[in-house]
């Protein structure tokens, strides 16, 4: 038997339902507010226990009645710690909210206690796919961005109270659906990337998110579908953005270039680079997944020294499984290294969602999702202090918690959301937070660990 058909039986022979109490199952994709999430509590002060060593049990954030879905992570140089995420049939004490709903989870210990989330905005018809960010210049503004009304407005909130309050700027409107905002700041710029009609673009502003324009990054050509996973500005104040482009037509089915685009003059032109190509997505159906739930990503980092960092998921062949790659930049991207694996599980295990950070000088840490214990599916962690020259060994951050049918001792049935995030604090701990759920569509949850 080849290693796709095994993997795709290993996926088969979890069962997708027979939920039962908190698992009560409900498909969170079509906007439905459910009266029995409204109508919750909200819960306390969720306190996260210390670790004796490397990192911190997984902790659950977020309301506890819902799904919680895609969480974004940041960390400020003052002490506090910022999750922002979609929440899905409905808000506890909220009739009015729609579904998703963006809600806001602060720390202001670095970790170590979480206040109840609360709503970020208005949520006017609904609001999708979190970032949040902290500016590296003063460590302390907070932006965050986010979809709205029906996708088609692409939004950015300031705040400079550290998360208290905020102002909000509509970054882009379109008259149909975009997908996958992904925000990058530094200083008084700030850029956010974005797909729509099969074309990449990208809203920048140069007043602290107050105003912005949009131009097209990838302009000669159209793709089946083009997906941002990642973006930086560097002290010199070209921006880079990590970008999936599929081959094709109608929709992301084809094979998956996998793109870095870099501006020097801010955001008004682009180039574009191919660092790899992987084969057409892995076909996650078993598991009710939509789009290329489980196609190729990359994310991008830099650190204060201007080095760009890359890590990334792809196949050698269409279908098949995928691995984790990591490469760097030490020329603003002109040239790259040769691409190192850096996940130690053994072949014909599927990877996915690549999470990226990096501060100082060659302070890298990195973190992806795979199933070397198949059906289940863990988080892994590694850090380099030089660069990604060496490597830790490998966390596995995903550890068990009672009362949830899909978390068991060795793993977790299926990753809950498009992708994850991690940060560092200024005391060089990681920040990392994810998503656990049955499958694509219901329940699911989202969960934190913190530690080096």
């Amino acid at each position: 038997m080849n290693l796709d058909r095994r993997f795709l039986s290993l996926l088969l022979a979890l069962p997708l339902v027979a939920f039962g109490g908190e698992d009560e199952p409900g498909r969170h994709h079509d906007g439905r507010v459910r009266p029995e999430v409204v109508s919750a509590p909200t819960p306390a002060v969720t306190t996260v226990a210390l670790a004796a060593t490397g990192f911190t049990p997984q902790t659950r954030l977020g309301f506890t009645a819902g799904d919680q879905w895609e969480p974004a992570v940041a960390a400020d140089r003052f002490g506090s710690v910022y999750l922002l995420y979609p929440q899905y049939g409905g808000v506890p004490g909220c009739a009015s909210c729609p579904s998703p709903a963006m809600m806001l989870q602060v720390s202001r210990d670095r970790g170590i206690t979480w206040a109840p989330p609360f709503q970020i905005a208005a949520p006017g018809t609904g609001q999708w796919d979190a970032q949040i960010v902290v500016d590296p210049v003063d460590g302390r503004t907070v932006y965050a961005s986010w979809l709205q009304n029906g996708k088609s407005d692409t939004v950015v909130a300031r705040s400079a109270d550290s998360g208290v309050t905020w102002s909000i700027a509509t970054a882009d409107r379109t008259n149909a659906g975009t997908d996958k905002p992904i925000l990058a700041v530094r200083g008084s710029d700030v850029y956010v990337v974005f797909n729509h009609a099969q074309k990449v673009w990208c809203a920048s502003s140069h007043d602290g998110g107050r105003t912005f324009a949009a131009t097209n990054i990838n302009v000669n050509g159209k793709l089946g579908w083009a997906l941002a996973g990642g973006g930086t500005v560097v002290a010199s104040g070209a921006v880079h953005f990590a970008w999936a482009g599929y081959e094709g037509s109608g929709g992301a089915k084809g094979k998956v270039n996998l793109f870095v685009s870099t501006s020097s003059n801010g955001g008004a032109t682009w180039t574009n680079k191919v660092i790899d190509v992987s084969g057409a997505p892995y076909d996650c159906s078993a598991y009710q997944c939509g789009w290329a739930y489980l196609g190729a990503q990359m994310a991008i980092a830099s650190d204060a020294a201007g080095t760009l960092y890359l890590l990334w998921n792809r196949g050698a062949v269409d279908k098949g499984v995928e691995r984790v790659y990591f490469a760097r930049s030490t020329d603003g991207g002109a040239t790259w290294s040769t691409r190192q694996e850096v996940s130690t599980a053994p072949a014909g295990v599927a990877h996915a969602f690549p999470a990226l950070a990096a501060t100082g000088a060659g302070d890298v840490r990195i973190a992806w999702m795979d199933a070397r214990k198949a059906p289940l599916w863990n988080t892994y962690y590694r850090s380099s202090s030089n660069g990604g020259t060496t490597w830790s060994a490998e966390s596995r951050l995903s550890s068990f918690v009672g009362g949830y049918s899909y978390v068991q001792p060795d793993g977790f049935a299926f990753p809950f959301g498009d992708y994850f995030e991690l940060d560092i604090d200024e005391q060089g701990t990681a920040h990392v937070i994810w998503g656990e759920g049955a499958n694509y569509q219901t329940p699911g949850s989202i969960w934190y660990s913190r530690g080096r």
